[in-house]
């Protein structure tokens, strides 16, 4: 781009093909837009020359087509199918231009010593081994979230070693396609583009991966997260926890998948928390139990119900919001555990949630507490960090220390005498971090930890980090993994 030199998110003007950077950077491709706009005042404006506005241009990283009068991503194409065209070209020139800086990678990393896994390039370490994910106009939501279950082994080994699934569309078979919303295609399975997406990372290859159709798939099943307006990752996760939980208990090449689970003696379906229907590798893994204890304030009668959960939805307690810095003066820092404890402590229940008692046959004030009666494998924790006022919704950007290994959750369990010595303590797998102030902009990355390696996952991008950064981000999702207690002979 002509104006600030960055080489970050090039976006092409489809009217005069002049380049700037995009929106995420200092959005001179916008400022083009608006000068554009300013009416030429020399000389008569003919009919033709209105027309010309320079407001559609595109991506040439992800391809996507963006317009700055609708201030929105557009699905659809010309007559002619010329935004088509010009992708072609786009890719077409991308890959011609990284055939040749591949050789010249590949030279680069014969005749020196570097670990043949990473590469410096312009003073950070780019990860070779680790492939990155193409934003798609703003879906670096689903990009954080992707990254971080692909490093959860169990959970992603399961999905990479499920047989692939032909999908009966013979004609696009293996085509890579740019849908449109209006494409009829019923036989779409989020658990096939789920493995292969997986199977994409991770696998050295050096061009990011586009996860297209996956993104496709998700618009057809889960019609909240259509266009491309920024989504919330925690929203993400769970729809698609619970959507590749229900497509796994269908059939599956005739074989329900709950047979499969059970076949696989890593994920017993003993101890299995259901949720709706069959244990899947979803609930056998991230699945726990919650138990809900009620009492009434006024005849001491206690209720107590049990709520399987995926994730824990934890508060930041109020008297630690304000502060911003991880070093402020004003008082103690907020631990995750502050917040684990603030979940699980005894609340007395306001006005507005009186329980039922059906002692008293009357709503009554009540107080609440909240035991984990079992423990997940792996322990999903969200920060709220969002939360509405009256009009609007405000972000919550108090840094909460967290460990990066060793989380011991025995004092929240039930009945903490019948676990082991060390099976209440978890290692921190991977976060997701948003950055920005509104919910509806900023942008997701994550850090996860790959072979005893943290990796800094920033779309396309991947980096390799270390630990002091990674304790330093402002958490908004934290992957726990249940450390494996050693066995017997281990510990002679």
């Amino acid at each position: 781009p002509e104006m600030c030199r960055s080489n970050k998110s090039p976006w092409v003007c489809l009217t005069c093909s002049s380049v700037h950077c995009g929106r995420y950077v200092n959005g001179h491709a916008k400022k083009h837009y608006e000068d554009a706009q300013i009416p030429m005042t020399n000389h008569k404006k003919t009919e033709k020359q209105e027309k010309v506005q320079h407001t559609v241009c595109m991506d040439c990283s992800s391809y996507s087509t963006y317009c700055y009068r609708c201030d929105d991503f557009v699905v659809n194409d010309t007559k002619l199918g010329l935004v088509q065209k010009v992708r072609e070209h786009l890719q077409n020139l991308e890959n011609s231009a990284f055939t040749s800086d591949r050789h010249r990678k590949r030279k680069l990393l014969e005749n020196s010593s570097l670990n043949s896994k990473l590469l410096k390039v312009n003073g950070s370490t780019i990860a070779l081994c680790a492939t990155g994910l193409r934003n798609l106009g703003n879906t670096c939501f689903m990009n954080a979230i992707l990254q971080s279950l692909s490093n959860i082994q169990q959970f992603c080994c399961y999905f990479k070693e499920l047989p692939a699934v032909e999908l009966r569309n013979g004609k696009t078979a293996g085509r890579r396609t740019y849908h449109t919303r209006s494409q009829g295609d019923n036989n779409v399975s989020l658990v096939e583009e789920f493995r292969k997406t997986l199977c994409a990372l991770w696998q050295g290859s050096q061009t990011a991966f586009s996860p297209e159709s996956l993104f496709y798939v998700v618009w057809k099943i889960m019609p909240n997260f259509r266009g491309y307006q920024q989504q919330d990752a925690h929203e993400f996760m769970r729809y698609l926890l619970d959507h590749l939980h229900l497509e796994l208990q269908g059939g599956f090449n005739g074989v329900s998948r709950s047979v499969i689970l059970q076949e696989n003696s890593g994920l017993s379906a003993s101890n299995k928390c259901c949720i709706n229907g069959a244990s899947t590798v979803v609930t056998a893994i991230f699945g726990g139990i919650l138990q809900n204890e009620v009492n009434c304030l006024i005849c001491g009668t206690e209720s107590r119900k049990f709520d399987p959960f995926l994730d824990l939805s934890l508060d930041i307690p109020s008297q630690f919001r304000n502060k911003r810095t991880k070093n402020q003066e004003n008082g103690p820092m907020c631990t995750l555990r502050d917040c684990l404890r603030s979940f699980t402590d005894l609340e007395e229940l306001d006005e507005t949630e009186l329980y039922m008692c059906h002692k008293c046959k009357k709503k009554q004030k009540s107080t609440k507490k909240f035991w984990i009666q079992k423990l997940p494998k792996v322990l999903c924790l969200h920060l709220k960090r969002f939360h509405w006022t009256a009009y609007l919704r405000n972000k919550v950007d108090t840094y909460v220390e967290f460990p990066l290994r060793g989380l011991d959750m025995k004092c929240y369990l039930l009945e903490p005498e019948n676990s082991g010595p060390e099976s209440c303590l978890y290692d921190l797998a991977a976060v997701v971090v948003h950055h920005g102030s509104g919910v509806g902009s900023g942008h997701y990355t994550a850090y996860a930890t790959h072979e005893g390696r943290w990796f800094h996952f920033n779309d396309s991008t991947v980096t390799l980090t270390d630990e002091e950064t990674v304790v330093k981000a402002k958490a908004y999702i934290l992957f726990y993994v249940e450390r494996q207690a050693k066995s017997g002979s281990d510990k002679l």
